[in-house]
């Protein structure tokens, strides 16, 4: 079992929705964040002609995707598909182990937990 964090761009989140139901994945959590990479935020040319400080944190879209292994590069597929344009900020795709998953209402555990 694996567990996939995606961090988007939140003007992308709709069509990545979309296409992950449409690629049979309808199962995720989302969350608004903010967050920074190299760029460390935005920076402005200020009147002077000076490269300002601007705006420190973006905000983003997080996903989260519980699923089994074997279906891990057909949902990065689809994810990359819409958000990759090329331009610093497209995003992060993080691939972790995950170690058990129970449901609450029924005890069940593992692959059957997260059907």
């Amino acid at each position: 079992m694996k567990e996939i964090i995606a961090i988007l761009r939140p003007a992308s989140w709709q069509k990545t929705k979309q296409a992950l139901l449409e690629g049979g994945f309808p199962s995720f959590t989302v969350h608004r964040v903010y967050g920074r990479g190299k760029q460390k935020g935005l920076r402005y040319l200020s009147k002077t002609g000076s490269l300002e400080e601007g705006i420190f944190f973006l905000p983003k879209r997080m996903v989260t995707i519980f699923l089994e292994e074997p279906a891990v590069d057909s949902c990065i597929q689809i994810i990359t598909k819409i958000n990759k344009t090329g331009a610093i900020g497209d995003g992060k795709i993080f691939v972790l182990s995950l170690g058990d998953v129970e449901r609450i209402r029924t005890g069940e555990k593992g692959s059957n937990a997260l059907i």
